[in-house]
């Protein structure tokens, strides 16, 4: 699985070449500064900033001539380094405009301007962000103007303005609601869920009755079983033919001594109980069974088998009522009342489980009610193309050729599928951030072996329901 995701996410990458909106960084940016310019403070004046929807500034850089400069003969000692040119040394300084003519011979004309504009965005876009306006800027920085077009106009040491759009990290806007200093307190929502499964609570209250059930010897030997008793037996097995008669002995792992088995239904291999209805202490009975299917020895898991089953004693089994005196015995403390009250939660939190998604949304619906975050376009992109990524995993699982999944993978087919899945990714993003805010400001620290307990009821629940586990992408 983990093979078939990169191979996809290769493909979703080098297929999305071509949609500019496709291609931002996953994580916040961390810029790579020049070395040209020894302090960026210094080579750069008072940037202004615009606010854009969607988490996104505009930010005018004015970059002083020095730092223009500076930017470009970086860019012409780099390329004097690697470039060959008929009469210079390779590594040997050469002249700006002869660089700039053999650049252009090769198509491409301002390439040495374009780098140098290039540079001082990288440079400066972050400082101006963070340091100036004490914004977090995520994703790519992009120039208003092409760097090309601003190429035609770039002159080394003069000063420069470049318009740059970027997204920045969003700050939350609680609402104001009346009576409340933290509206996040105190969220109401409603969802739909099935009533208190009360043939669950009663199985599970006689489940806890027959663990503390007493048994009372019968005397008399014309006594028959019945339903509900015990009885203590000698059992020995065979494998059943196809007509029903006694095969090939079992193992002695499925006969046994004095083996004790209670009259009820369910509880063994099918037919053992409803053989033994009737009989008498002393009587052996033959008696007809099938193995569960799930059985751990799978050589005998569905099988059918005879056993020849001596009665050796019978008891009458007789479950306590659920009074004070029995909960204090389960539990010191307990009364009758809470007992089932404590039982009741059990089963409603069991039965909860399955609803936990319903309950979790309309939380989150109360929660965007009091407030409000913008959400960055560059989240929603990196977020869009994984799951693009995972639907195209699930495809290839499902039977779908290569070839066919690759005629899915257009930067086209891409943003259609964004637009689709935007609202989901929002909605989800804003309850995160909100939830770690909360925590934030309530001063809320999971300990770790807490992490590492849910982490492990989760990896258990997988295999279970035989479902993949990702851990990393859980954590």
């Amino acid at each position: 699985m983990r093979f078939q995701q990169d191979f996809l996410s290769a493909a979703l990458c080098l297929l999305l070449a071509g949609s500019s909106d496709a291609f931002v960084p996953r994580q916040r940016s961390t810029i790579v500064h020049p070395a040209f310019i020894s302090s960026s403070s210094s080579c750069l004046h008072a940037s202004t900033l615009e606010r854009l929807p969607e988490s996104a500034v505009k930010v005018k850089l004015e970059i002083p001539g020095s730092a223009t400069k500076a930017a470009y003969e970086k860019a012409c000692t780099e390329l004097s380094k690697s470039i060959t040119i008929p009469g210079f040394r390779k590594g040997s300084k050469i002249p700006p405009h002869v660089l700039e003519q053999a650049m252009a011979a090769k198509g491409g004309r301002n390439a040495l301007r374009v780098q140098a504009i290039n540079a001082l965005l990288a440079e400066l876009i972050e400082p101006a962000l963070k340091e100036e306006h004490g914004l977090e800027p995520i994703g790519q920085p992009t120039l208003e103007t092409p760097a090309e077009d601003i190429a035609d106009d770039f002159k080394p040491g003069d000063d420069l303005e470049l318009s740059v759009k970027c997204d920045v990290w969003p700050d939350i806007e609680w609402k104001t609601i009346e009576g409340k200093e933290k509206p996040y307190l105190g969220l109401k929502g409603s969802y739909k869920r099935k009533p208190f499964d009360q043939a669950k609570f009663e199985k599970a209250l006689n489940d806890l009755k027959e663990r503390y059930a007493t048994l009372e010897t019968i005397e008399d030997k014309n006594y028959e079983l019945q339903t509900g008793d015990a009885c203590v037996v000698n059992m020995e097995g065979y494998m059943a033919t196809e007509d029903g008669q006694k095969g090939e002995k079992l193992p002695d792992a499925a006969s046994g001594d004095r083996v004790e088995v209670i009259l009820g239904e369910g509880r063994y291999m099918t037919g053992l109980v409803e053989g033994l209805i009737g009989a008498k202490v002393g009587d052996t009975r033959t008696v007809s069974v099938t193995f569960p299917t799930a059985l751990r020895d799978k050589t005998l898991a569905g099988k059918k088998a005879v056993f020849d089953v001596t009665v050796l004693e019978a008891s009458k089994r007789s479950l306590p009522e659920v009074t004070d005196e029995f909960a204090n015995e389960v539990r010191a403390g307990l009364t009758a009342e809470s007992l089932k009250a404590e039982l009741q939660k059990a089963v409603d939190s069991e039965d909860s489980k399955e609803y936990a998604p319903a309950r979790n949304a309309a939380l989150a619906k109360a929660l965007s009610e009091v407030m409000d975050v913008e959400v960055p376009d560059t989240l929603v992109t990196n977020q869009a193309r994984e799951k693009f990524a995972m639907m195209m995993a699930d495809m290839r699982n499902n039977g779908v050729a290569d070839e066919e999944i690759k005629k899915q993978i257009s930067p086209e087919n891409f943003l259609k599928y964004k637009k689709i899945v935007k609202d989901d990714i929002v909605k989800d993003f804003k309850v995160s951030m909100a939830t770690d805010e909360i925590a934030r400001l309530e001063g809320i620290d999971v300990p770790d072996y807490q992490v590492e307990e849910q982490m492990e009821s989760i990896k258990q629940e997988a295999a279970e329901s035989k479902e993949e586990f990702d851990e990393a992408a859980i954590r």
